[in-house]
């Protein structure tokens, strides 16, 4: 048995070499880990001779009523839809919802996490920002806190994730634009600030070829959350440069899309399925604002009821301490055709 005394569940996980948030699973329900990472833990416990204070860990958790819902950026429709489902739910549900925006900035995001420890919430619903968030720190706050992660996964954290299957979108949009016209060209953001941008490139990639065809992907400069105008810029140089192989474009996102509109607009290009358009322009998530652009824009919907409607259910039963066997959950989307494609 080793001298040093640990002091928490934080250096047992340390000094065992295993995970927090798998030392969190084990202490809660031993069979929720595989059976050679329980055998590890047992090992560890016999010889460092620790055993945590769940009591007090438990009580420290339902302290109060507060839940936290973190998005990466409020001002964005999208995120404000999705954060206002879950809200109403939480409220319904008795609890006290408090929304978070990081602002698209990792530092925010975490100085957000550690105010909500000061208030000890029930439970946290978290958007990630992604490939920029300090994942040390959010994998630490997911030990100590119940939490569920929406729209942005940051895979292997031990957590629920409830989201999009972005490569559907992809592959349901290509399959439509290519039966109706061109097969459509991809265009992205070089440094996408969310990581479903990968997924739907992938899957973007994956239909072409399955259809024989070769893909395009153009991606312009550009990072961070002014989506819009990123896209009206690089839109325009790409329009200028001739980089679209096809007649039809395929916007990793809506906002990117909105943009893009635009920079057809300037360049005196005529969007949509009309005997005078030039060229077809498409989305993805049926953001709040698609349906009021000019063309109408045609995009794959993300179930926001459903995400929002799970995402509370998971999180009201890691609150209760209830282990649940579908620990990533992915909804389809659906076509919505407009005038724009």
């Amino acid at each position: 048995m080793s001298d040093a005394k640990i002091k928490n569940m934080e250096e047992f996980a340390a000094i065992s070499g295993i995970s927090r948030p798998t030392v969190s699973k084990y202490f809660h329900d031993p069979d929720s880990v595989r059976a050679s990472t329980r055998e590890r833990i047992e090992k560890a416990l016999q010889d460092h001779d620790y055993r945590p204070n769940i009591y007090a860990v438990n009580q420290n958790r339902k302290l109060t009523k507060n839940i936290g819902i973190v998005v990466p950026y409020l001002a964005d429709p999208f995120f404000a839809e999705l954060a206002r489902n879950a809200e109403q739910r939480c409220i319904d549900a008795g609890f006290r919802p408090t929304l978070y925006s990081a602002h698209g900035n990792p530092s925010v995001e975490v100085e957000i996490l550690e105010s909500l420890r000061v208030l000890k919430p029930a439970g946290v619903l978290m958007a990630p920002l992604g490939r920029s968030s300090d994942r040390a720190a959010v994998e630490k706050f997911c030990a100590d806190v119940p939490t569920v992660l929406f729209d942005s996964e940051l895979p292997d954290l031990g957590v629920p994730y409830i989201g999009s299957d972005n490569a559907q979108f992809a592959l349901l949009i290509v399959d439509y634009l290519s039966r109706t016209g061109e097969p459509p060209c991809f265009l992205e953001m070089k440094y996408p600030a969310n990581p479903n941008a990968n997924k739907r490139r992938q899957g973007y990639i994956k239909a072409v070829e399955a259809l024989g065809l070769t893909p395009h992907v153009v991606s312009i400069e550009g990072e961070g959350w002014s989506i819009e105008e990123i896209a009206r810029i690089g839109g325009a140089k790409a329009i200028a440069k001739g980089a679209f192989a096809t007649r039809s474009v395929l916007c990793s996102n809506d906002r990117l899309a909105i943009g893009f509109l635009v920079a057809c607009y300037e360049s005196n290009l005529t969007v949509g399925i009309g005997d005078d358009a030039v060229i077809r322009v498409s989305g993805m998530d049926d953001h709040p604002f698609s349906r009021f652009t000019c063309p109408p824009l045609t995009t794959v919907a993300q179930d926001y009821e459903s995400i929002s409607r799970h995402a509370v259910e998971a999180l009201f039963g890691a609150i209760e301490g209830i282990e649940n066997p579908q620990n990533r959950i992915l909804f389809e989307g659906k076509l919505i055709m407009r005038q724009s494609a």
